[in-house]
């Protein structure tokens, strides 16, 4: 029988909110603006967005950030959001009464977030290790511009 390797990193922390009464479309549009990015930028970024869906986030972020000073004694200056994922959770269905004897299905989703964040100050704090967290999906630069055109200037979804 082989035995896998313990591959747990001994710099990293995370929160997890389960059961957050939001879809998880709404939580994802806010999570893609703060992974990759340090703790104090993240709770910045968060307090400024006007969505719903900012202040469960922000209490995991600052919840994944308590337990990592308290349980690893990390300082929370060299904190960077490591990883940030959103998954669906179960669906409430519910029934409302209408008109006529009639009923209306109300369906409310749920999302289970998962906050990780990383203690930087035991790797090397160059730029190399920013540019790989914020590093694009493909490495080719006239693919980069083609996503940038596309995509930022509206051009794939105009209706003309």
């Amino acid at each position: 029988m082989i035995k896998k390797k313990n591959t747990k990193s001994y710099t990293s922390v995370y929160a997890l909110g389960q059961y957050i009464s939001m879809s998880a479309h709404k939580a994802r549009r806010v999570i893609d603006q703060i992974r990759g990015r340090s703790y104090e930028d993240a709770l910045m970024i968060l307090e400024l967005m006007p969505y719903r869906g900012c202040y469960p986030i922000f209490k995991l972020v600052y919840s994944a950030a308590a337990n990592a000073s308290h349980n690893k004694g990390f300082n929370e200056t060299n904190l960077v959001i490591s990883k940030a994922e959103v998954n669906q959770g179960n669906t409430v269905k519910k029934l409302k009464p209408r008109a006529r004897g009639r009923s209306y299905p109300i369906k409310r989703s749920t999302c289970h977030i998962t906050i990780v964040v990383e203690d930087i100050s035991f790797y090397q704090q160059s730029e190399e290790y920013f540019m790989y967290l914020k590093k694009p999906v493909c490495s080719n630069e006239t693919s980069n511009l083609t996503y940038y055109d596309t995509y930022i200037s509206g051009g794939l979804w105009d209706k003309k």
